[in-house]
């Protein structure tokens, strides 16, 4: 793997942001014009002309301004109230010192050694394996564990995954998975909601012998549901697999032990499974995905991992 500077990466990611803050508009734009292209043509027995063009023109104009307010709301909404969020979905509660200053002094260690403002600190109840770390700024900037990584790793290697998950701040890379996760979850309320109208329709159909209107609801709800499918993914893929690397490679740098953060990897690989975490978008998030994939899946899913192998990340830390 190409060694890529702290800079570098910082850049990147700042790009990555900008670039998904300006398609997520662009994208709910293209679905309002198509919505109101679809809604004329299959309200009008007419081949495609100038005045279904102009119709649905008509109708877009009306209803883009209600909906970007709308997602503009609704995005700011989630963006700030982020960190309750991922509390809620991860079921972390914040560390108090006094319930366990081994943590803390971990953690202030290496944030010292670094120059870097000491972060929140969350305990996930469960006896796993797992971590990650979260926030927009200074201010929400939280490095989550679970009560199974904090008992069952030594020193060294809580050290080298605390060091993991400082190097995601550091890198800004919780940033861009923040607004990855607030933007698919926008797009998966859409399409469940779209789903919903198509059920609907399809009963009140059976009881409306003209059922056009049913009809073009599906069409459209389909037609959503699928880009809203497809951008979701996208949304996933554009974050870089890489980041995991850079960040065990961060960590490595930052404690000068990388068998260290290797020997915890191995730990956590046997054991990742956070029993609160049920949404896809934030499992993200952790170090490893939290979730257990079906040994007869594994082939497929891993086309569609958020996360590299983690024998993979093993055998680079292994290299340095």
């Amino acid at each position: 793997m190409p060694y890529v500077g702290l800079h570098t990466q910082k850049v990147r990611n700042n790009f990555r942001s900008v670039l998904l803050l300006f398609l997520f508009p662009c994208l709910v734009v293209l679905l309002t014009l198509l919505f109101s292209v679809l809604l004329v043509f299959f309200a009008s027995d007419s081949q495609m002309n100038t005045d279904v063009w102009e119709q649905s023109m008509q109708i877009f104009s009306q209803l883009a301004p209600f909906i970007l307010v709308g997602v503009a709301i609704w995005f700011l909404i989630a963006y700030f109230a982020n960190t309750a969020i991922i509390r809620s979905a991860t079921g972390a509660r914040p560390l108090q010192r006094k319930e366990n200053k081994r943590v803390y002094n971990l953690v202030e260690n290496l944030c010292m050694t670094q120059g870097m403002a000491m972060p929140q600190i969350n305990l996930i109840e469960d006896d796993s394996l797992n971590a990650f770390a979260s926030g927009i700024n200074n201010r929400t900037y939280t490095v989550s564990l679970s009560r199974g990584i904090i008992n069952k790793l030594d020193d060294e290697e809580l050290e080298g995954v605390i060091a993991h998950e400082l190097t995601h701040i550091r890198n800004r890379d919780v940033r861009l998975l923040i607004v990855s996760i607030v933007f698919v979850g926008i797009f998966a309320m859409l399409t469940q909601l779209t789903f919903r109208v198509m059920l609907n329709s399809g009963r009140s159909r059976s009881n409306n012998k003209n059922g056009k209107g049913s009809i073009v609801i599906v069409i459209i709800a389909l037609v959503v549901a699928t880009i809203g499918y497809f951008f979701s993914s996208l949304m996933r893929f554009a974050i870089s697999r890489n980041r995991e690397y850079m960040a065990d490679a961060g960590a490595a740098e930052i404690t000068r032990r990388p068998y260290a953060l290797a020997n915890a990897l191995r730990k956590i690989s046997r054991d990742p499974d956070i029993e609160a975490v049920k949404r896809a978008d934030v499992a993200q998030l952790f170090i490893e995905h939290p979730r257990k994939k079906e040994k007869l899946f594994a082939g497929i899913s891993g086309l569609f991992a958020t996360h590299p192998p983690i024998e993979k990340r093993i055998a680079v830390l292994e290299q340095f």
